[in-house]
C-alpha cells in the first residue's frame, strides 16, 4: 500500500467508536425481521420453483434455461448463507448455524463452517497478503510481491490473468464444492459429521435428480451450464468489493476503520443491484458493520461517507462496470513482471 501510516495509539480505535455511536443512534444496527422473512420466502420460492420446473419439463434442451435459472437461485441462497454467517438474520448463534447448514451444505453443496471460517479471516484482514485467504496466490496473484514468489499454476496463469479471470470463474462453483469436501479432513472444522452428511446428501440428491430426468449427455451439459453460471455469478458478486484496492502487508499498521475503508470499494446502483449482489455493493459499510442488516447498508452510506470526509479518509465508490475494469487493470499490472520474465526465457 502506498500511503499507510502508523496511527497514534491514543487515537487507534476511537475514530471507529465515534462512527459506531452515530450509526447505532440512527437505528441502523436494529434487526429487520420483516425484510428477512420476505427475502427468505422469495429465495426459497425461487429455489423450489427452479427444481419444480426442472421436474415438470423432463427430457428437453430447454432444461439449459432451467440450469441458468437454478444457478441464480443457488447464488441467492449463497448470499443468504453469507447473511446468516454474519448473524444478520437471527440473534441466536445456534439458529444461525442450523439455517446456515441447510442453506449452505444441503441446498447448494457448500460447507457453511468452512466458508464462515474463511470469510471471518477475510473480514479481520481484508486484502492482507499474509492473512486474507481471499487474496492467497493459489491460482491468481494480487501483488508484485506475490508475482515475484509465485510458482506453478499461479506463475503461468498470472501472466495473462486479467484475460483469464472470467473464464476461470466458470470453475468457481466446482471449486467451492471440492474445497468444502477437502475441509472435512481438517480437525479444526467443528461438527464435521453433520457437515459431511449434509454435503453428501446434497451431491447424491442433485445427481440423482439430474440423471433420473435427463439422459447422460444432456445431464452432463445441464450440470456444466448450471455450475459455470453459478460460479460466474458468485465471482461477479464478490470481485467488485476489494480486487484492485490497496494490498496490505505486515508493515502497514492501520486501525480498524482505515483498514476496512481503504481496502474496500462501494458500487453505485439502485434497488436491482442491491438484490442482485445481496447488498454487497455497499462493501465499505458491510465491512465496518458486518452484522448490520442488508437493507440498512444503503441508509448508512451517507453517514459513513460524511464521517470519512471529516477525517480525510478516502471513500472509494464507482459504477459496476468500472469496478470490474479497475480489478482487471490491477491484475494485468501485477502480472507484468511474469510476462517480462517469460519473454526473456
Amino acid at each position: 500500500m502506498t500511503e499507510t501510516s502508523t496511527i497514534d495509539a491514543a487515537t487507534r480505535g476511537s475514530d471507529f467508536a465515534r462512527l459506531s455511536r452515530r450509526v447505532a443512534e440512527a437505528g441502523l444496527l436494529d434487526r429487520r425481521p420483516g425484510y428477512y422473512a420476505l427475502r427468505l420466502g422469495l429465495v426459497t420460492g425461487l429455489f423450489a420453483g427452479g427444481w419444480a420446473a426442472f421436474l415438470a419439463l423432463g427430457d428437453s434442451w430447454a432444461q439449459l434455461l432451467v440450469a441458468a435459472g437454478l444457478a441464480v437461485a443457488f447464488a441467492q441462497v449463497a448470499l443468504i448463507a453469507h447473511d446468516l454467517a454474519h448473524r444478520q438474520v437471527f440473534r441466536s448463534r445456534r439458529l444461525s448455524q442450523g439455517a446456515g447448514w441447510l442453506a449452505g451444505n444441503l441446498a447448494i453443496g457448500m460447507s457453511y463452517g468452512w466458508w464462515m471460517d474463511k470469510h471471518t479471516r477475510h473480514h479481520a484482514n481484508p486484502n492482507h497478503e499474509d492473512h486474507d485467504p481471499d487474496v492467497s496466490p493459489d491460482v491468481l496473484i494480487w501483488s508484485s510481491r506475490q508475482a515475484a514468489s509465485s510458482r506453478g499454476a499461479a506463475r503461468v496463469i498470472g501472466r495473462w490473468q486479467a484475460f483469464l479471470f472470467f473464464p476461470l470463474l466458470t470453475l468457481e462453483g466446482l471449486n467451492l464444492h471440492l474445497a468444502s469436501f477437502r475441509a472435512l479432513r481438517r480437525p479444526r472444522l467443528k461438527h464435521r459429521g453433520v457437515e459431511a452428511a449434509l454435503l453428501t446428501a446434497h451431491v447424491v440428491a442433485y445427481l440423482v435428480a439430474v440423471f433420473a430426468v435427463l439422459p447422460l449427455g444432456k445431464g452432463l451439459l445441464f450440470v456444466a451450464v448450471h455450475q459455470a453460471i453459478f460460479g460466474v455469478y458468485l465471482g461477479c458478486t464478490f470481485a467488485p468489493n476489494h480486487k484492485g484496492m490497496p494490498m496490505l502487508t505486515a508493515e502497514d499498521r492501520l486501525d480498524f476503520l482505515r483498514r476496512q475503508v481503504l481496502t474496500s470499494r462501494d458500487v453505485r446502483g439502485g434497488l436491482m443491484l442491491d438484490i442482485a449482489l445481496g447488498g454487497l455493493n455497499h462493501q465499505i459499510e458491510h465491512h465496518l458493520f458486518p452484522s448490520m442488516p442488508t437493507p440498512n447498508l444503503r441508509r448508512a452510506k451517507p453517514l459513513v461517507r460524511a464521517y470519512c470526509a471529516e477525517l480525510g479518509i478516502p471513500f472509494h465508490e464507482t459504477g459496476l462496470i468500472a469496478s470490474y475494469a479497475q480489478a482487471l487493470r490491477h491484475m494485468h499490472t501485477v502480472g507484468a513482471p511474469l510476462r517480462a520474465g517469460s519473454a526473456t526465457d
